[in-house]
Order: structure tokens, then C-alpha cells, then sequence
């Protein structure tokens, strides 16, 4: 997958390397800008860092900004989200704040700076001796710690001023290099045992936002992984949950594809297939499919896969989710997942609206 740009500075600088627009037939050049008209805005050409044109409109950030607001409210005063079983959860945790830095804020910056601080302090107070960060009750502890880890890798490159992070960062990417399995993969708990395409996309994101901030990777931690994650490829293109038999499901094929382009295999036959069977399988079609198991989750990483593939792809998917995830706000502004609560299914929703944006430099191509 090609590498996102780092950003270093100020989030809310972005770059202006949008592609000049297209020119007029050679007979009839056109004439050079007079001093009083300025260059078409970055939305318009399609900005590498902003919106191109039609992908953001009035109504949808007025979704985006009572999503923001009801999350917000949702927040307790540690730093987390929600309440019940899943209220200690980093990986929660992790994406709301993903969520917010979406829109521009960063940690003590920004319209929602402080939220963004108090879920940074909260997961940095649940960074272990050894690397691992879990809260009190998390099951499986490496789904939250692979969005834990992305979340500071996040953070680090967009202000790296911050030693805590920079530690943090460090030591969590340490731990899922030494937890991958012989297979390649990583699976629930931080051991080199067992390994499936779910978790092993949520390390491969952590491990790529981590070196996109300058923390150090081994090439062949990442070659493994992706050697991995092709053998759970069925011949339909959809991917099975682990490398021995098994079914495909839209879902982690979701993750697969999108695990594929962020170890940079993006011209590799395997992804194509892989979007053909999203297309096949998933396509948004005005929330029919929001009952489904893991919707959330595998639209986190759909919407992820087709930005990357770009062109036919992405101008096909983008106002199709962007459709479906409006239609199924609630009337409090937030979006309601039956299994993983409220804030989970706020937080995922939003991240993918504001995809566009391009303000996260995971996000970036």
C-alpha cells in the first residue's frame, strides 16, 4: 500500500499539491489569470489533503457536527466512552478520539481538543510494563491494543512534541512485532500462537501509522503479515477468518483488502478480486444492511479499501455509505450498534463520513 503522508506540524495546515485542472483544446489555449481572479479552491480540483468536489455537502456536515457533539456528550470524565461492559475498552476509546481528530482536533486543540486530551490521557494511563494497553476488563486484548497503538501513532505524527506518546508508541509497537505468529497473523491475546485476518488488520494499521510517524518497523514484520493475509483469500475474493478452510465474509475481507493496501500491495491481482467481491457482497443500498453483524466494522475498513483504490471505485461507494450511514442517524445524532453500543457505532460512523476530509495521515494516499 502506498505510504500516507506524514503530517508534522499543525493538523489544521494542509498541503495544496492538488492537481492543475484539465486544459483547454490546444487551438484555443486559455488565456493566463488576470490579477483579480485567484485559483478554482483545493475542493474543487480534488486536493490530495481536501474534499474534492461533491463528496462533502451542507447536510452532511451538519450530520458530522451533532455526531461530534453526541459523542462528546458521551464521554466520561477519565477519558472514556459509554458505559457497561464496554466502557473501560482503549479500542473504544481509541476510535472516538480517531473520530474527533478526523474533523481537526488534536489533543488540547481544536473544537473538541479536549476530548481528544482526556482519551489520550486515559489511554496512556492503560500502557502496561509490558507495551500492552488494555483496560481493567478487555477481552481480547489485542483489538484494543491494535487501535490504541494507531490512535497514538495518529497523535504522534500529527504533534510529536509529546515524550508519553512517543514512549508509548514505541513500546506498544515492540510487542506486536514480538506477538506475530509463525503464520504471519496475530489473533486475541499477545502471544505468537494463533492468528486471523480480523486482528492482524488492526496491527498491520497500527504498525504502518506508527512508521508513517517515524517509529521503526521491520520490513519483514510486515511482509509476513501481508504473506499471511493473501493465503486467507478464497477463490471468490472474499477472505476466510483464518488460513486453514473456511467461508468468505464481506466483513474481514474488508479488513483483508484493506490490510493489503496499507503493506503496499496495491497493484497486486489480489486486491482487485477483492473489491469485485465487496462490490458483489457489500455495496451500501440504503441501510438494508445495517442489521448485519460487524457492520460497522467492515464498513470502517470498506470505505478504507475503495479511497485507496480510487477512481470507478471509490466515485461508486463513497455517496452509497455516505447515504446509508445518513439515513440511520438517530435523532440524537448519534448511530446505535446493538452488540458494541453506542459510542462504538458513533465513532465508526463518523470516521468513515469524514473520510474525505483526509486530515488523518493513515488516511492519506
Amino acid at each position: 500500500m502506498s505510504p500516507a503522508s506524514l503530517l508534522i506540524a499543525s493538523i489544521l495546515i494542509l498541503r495544496q499539491d492538488a492537481a492543475p485542472p484539465a486544459g483547454a483544446p490546444s487551438e484555443a489555449p486559455p488565456p493566463p489569470p488576470t490579477p483579480t481572479s485567484s485559483p478554482p479552491p483545493p475542493a474543487e480540483l480534488g486536493a490530495e489533503n481536501a474534499p474534492a468536489a461533491g463528496e462533502i455537502d451542507e447536510r452532511l456536515e451538519r450530520a458530522i457536527a451533532r455526531g461530534l457533539d453526541h459523542l462528546a456528550a458521551q464521554q466520561a470524565e477519565d477519558g472514556s466512552f459509554g458505559s457497561g461492559r464496554f466502557s473501560d475498552n482503549v479500542g473504544i476509546v481509541s476510535l472516538a478520539a480517531i473520530a474527533f481528530m478526523a474533523d481537526g482536533s488534536v489533543p488540547g486543540r481544536g473544537r473538541h481538543g479536549e476530548v481528544v486530551r482526556r482519551a489520550l490521557d486515559y489511554v496512556l494511563a492503560h500502557v502496561t510494563e509490558t507495551g500492552l494497553i488494555a483496560g481493567e476488563t478487555g477481552h481480547g486484548p489485542m483489538y484494543g491494543h491494535g487501535f490504541a497503538t494507531l490512535f497514538l501513532g495518529e497523535v504522534y505524527g500529527m504533534t510529536p512534541e509529546d515524550a508519553r506518546v512517543r514512549d508509548a508508541l514505541q513500546r506498544a509497537v515492540e510487542l506486536i512485532v514480538n506477538s506475530q505468529n509463525e503464520e504471519g497473523g496475530w489473533r486475541y491475546n499477545p502471544v505468537p500462537y494463533e492468528a486471523d485476518v480480523s486482528v492482524t488488520i488492526c496491527q498491520v494499521m497500527a504498525l504502518r501509522s506508527a512508521r508513517n510517524a517515524g517509529v521503526k518497523v521491520p520490513a519483514s514484520t510486515i511482509e509476513r503479515a501481508v504473506a499471511y493475509v493473501k493465503e486467507c483469500q478464497n477463490p471468490d475474493g472474499g477472505f476466510k477468518y483464518m488460513r486453514n478452510a473456511g467461508g468468505s465474509g464481506w466483513p474481514r475481507s474488508a479488513a483483508g483488502v484493506a490490510t493489503l493496501f496499507y503493506a503496499g500491495e496495491h497493484d497486486d491481482p489480489a486486491v482487485e478480486r477483492g473489491l469485485e467481491y465487496l462490490v458483489r457482497q457489500a455495496m451500501p443500498s440504503g441501510g438494508s444492511a445495517m442489521s448485519q453483524a460487524h457492520y460497522f466494522y467492515g464498513h470502517y475498513y470498506a470505505v478504507q479499501a475503495m479511497y485507496l483504490a480510487g477512481g470507478d471505485w471509490w466515485s461508486r461507494w463513497w455517496p452509497a455509505i455516505r447515504e446509508d450511514l445518513l439515513e440511520q442517524q438517530t435523532a440524537s445524532g448519534g448511530w446505535i450498534d446493538q452488540q458494541q453500543g453506542g459510542p462504538y457505532a458513533t465513532a465508526m460512523a463518523l470516521i468513515v463520513l469524514q473520510m474525505p476530509k483526509r486530515y488523518l495521515p493513515i488516511f492519506q494516499r
